[in-house]
């Protein structure tokens, strides 16, 4: 089946982007979508020479496929963040979603992109889960937010509770994507799609290598696309990949007031939406799970669906669609360098389903590094410093886990007999993900299609070991 966001279908008209590729940049910017488009735009008002690179179109990727709330409370990831890392630390992180919140509403305004606010709410399905909402309350207040703790949350299944936090906002993502594409190549960024990134060598200048042979000379890289594809450093084995699923459903009128995720499971995020025909839409998500370990994404999709019938009957599926992105293991994004004591390549990811402010606000710091300004809040996003030890056992299990996937995956008799289809990137046996037509690593959460050419994930060439024919028979 095909699954497409709401966003996508909506038709977002912008200029063609040049597919011609300068010889030299001053900075080139790896990924199209919030992230790196908005690093492109802040570079250039600064007067800096810019190219950005885009695999596929801007915005495909994670971006196009959030659902677009941009909100400081984040359902547990406060609290989360607080059981890892100092409250000073905690702060930079609120600091930072604000700034970025208040620069996407400012952006939004001046552009004529609509968005609306609305209040968040992190729920409890049931007791741990308020026990949950009262930490996650306290670490707001800690870090400087005004939640409030609410018994009646309107929703029409029982709950244990909410935190809240009013005056947050939610948009289309692909219409912020438009407006910063064309604010970015007015100020003289070059677009470039269908450009896939293969490597970056050299330095001084570097050489930017894509995978059908061109290349650019350039003074600095900006890697902005959640996972890094270059290897130096290891940001593969300090995040783990996540996937989740969305739907939207036509309804009579709006089906909740506000934004609202759960903090225990079943893993549940709604929102409302605008339609097309001045009719209303209700967004949900969740069933999320480390990309590639599960035994049917189409089951999940499907749970979605049946939960939804349950508690919103009479709702018509308009879109189904899922959504990549990365977990770190300490909790807390990168915005940096790739490796320490060099600025030439720069990396972003780690958002953790919160990129529409963890991304601007990426974007913001990289600019901030780039032109010599500085933000307090920034060095939260450090890529090197010591509060990542305070992750140190959780990424133990996690690469644990990593060695236990890559062991299964060669000794599973089924696959061995057959041949496996295996990941360029580090050797993972990939698996058939029935809800997508995609092979998916269990490993790092590289992503093929069916032909075996590259999605997403650190993997930068397509899967080379099995026939098309054969992958076809499994398919069957």
């Amino acid at each position: 089946m095909v699954l497409t966001s709401v966003w996508e279908t909506r038709g977002q008209s912008r200029a063609p982007s040049d597919q011609t590729l300068p010889g030299r940049a001053e900075v080139t910017v790896v990924g199209g979508g919030l992230t790196g488009l908005t690093t492109a735009l802040l570079l250039a008002r600064a007067g800096c020479g810019v190219v950005l690179l885009e695999a596929r179109q801007l915005g495909s990727g994670t971006t196009g496929r959030s659902t677009a709330k941009l909100s400081v409370l984040q359902g547990s990831r406060l609290a989360g963040i607080r059981s890892r890392q100092s409250a000073g630390v905690l702060r930079s992180y609120v600091d930072a979603n604000r700034e970025a919140q208040a620069w996407v509403g400012r952006f939004a305004e001046e552009h004529g992109v609509a968005f609306e606010r609305r209040p968040d709410h992190a729920y409890a399905n049931g007791e741990s889960g308020r026990r949950l909402v009262d930490r996650i309350h306290g670490a707001a207040t800690d870090a400087g937010l005004r939640t409030r703790v609410v018994d009646d949350v309107a929703l029409p299944f029982p709950t244990y509770g909410a935190v809240r936090l009013d005056d947050q906002l939610q948009l289309d993502p692909l219409e912020l994507v438009t407006a910063l594409s064309d604010a970015a190549v007015a100020h003289g960024v070059q677009v470039v799609e269908g450009a896939r990134v293969h490597s970056v060598k050299g330095r001084g200048p570097l050489r930017v290598l894509l995978a059908d042979g061109r290349e650019l000379a350039t003074d600095r890289v900006v890697v902005a696309t959640g996972m890094p594809m270059l290897d130096r450093g290891g940001f593969f084995a300090r995040m783990t990949p996540a996937r989740s699923y969305g739907l939207a459903f036509r309804t009579p009128g709006p089906a909740v007031d506000g934004m609202y995720l759960s903090v225990d499971p079943p893993s549940r995020s709604l929102r409302t939406a605008p339609g097309t025909d001045g009719d209303h839409l209700l967004l949900v998500g969740g069933n999320g799970h480390t990309t590639g370990r599960t035994s049917s994404e189409l089951e999940r999709v499907e749970e979605l669906r049946r939960w939804t019938a349950e508690h919103f009957p009479g709702a018509d599926e308009t879109h189904a669609w899922s959504a990549q992105d990365y977990l770190t293991h300490h909790s807390l994004p990168y915005a940096g360098p790739v490796l320490p004591g060099s600025d030439h390549v720069l990396v972003a990811g780690g958002f953790a389903k919160w990129g529409m402010t963890n991304g601007v606000a990426a974007a913001l710091a990289i600019a901030g590094q780039v032109l010599g300004g500085h933000q307090e809040w920034a060095s939260a996003f450090r890529t090197w410093s010591p509060r990542e030890v305070r992750g140190l056992a959780r990424g133990a299990v996690a690469n644990g886990e990593v060695g236990v996937q890559l062991t299964l995956g060669w000794l599973t008799p089924p696959r061995r007999e057959r041949g496996s289809v295996v990941c360029t990137h580090l050797g993972g046996v990939v698996r058939w993900n029935d809800a997508e037509g995609s092979w998916d690593c269990p490993l790092h959460g590289s992503r093929f299609d069916s032909d075996g050419d590259v999605l997403e994930g650190p993997a930068t060439c397509g899967l080379r070991t099995k026939t098309t024919k054969t992958m076809d028979e499994e398919q069957a």
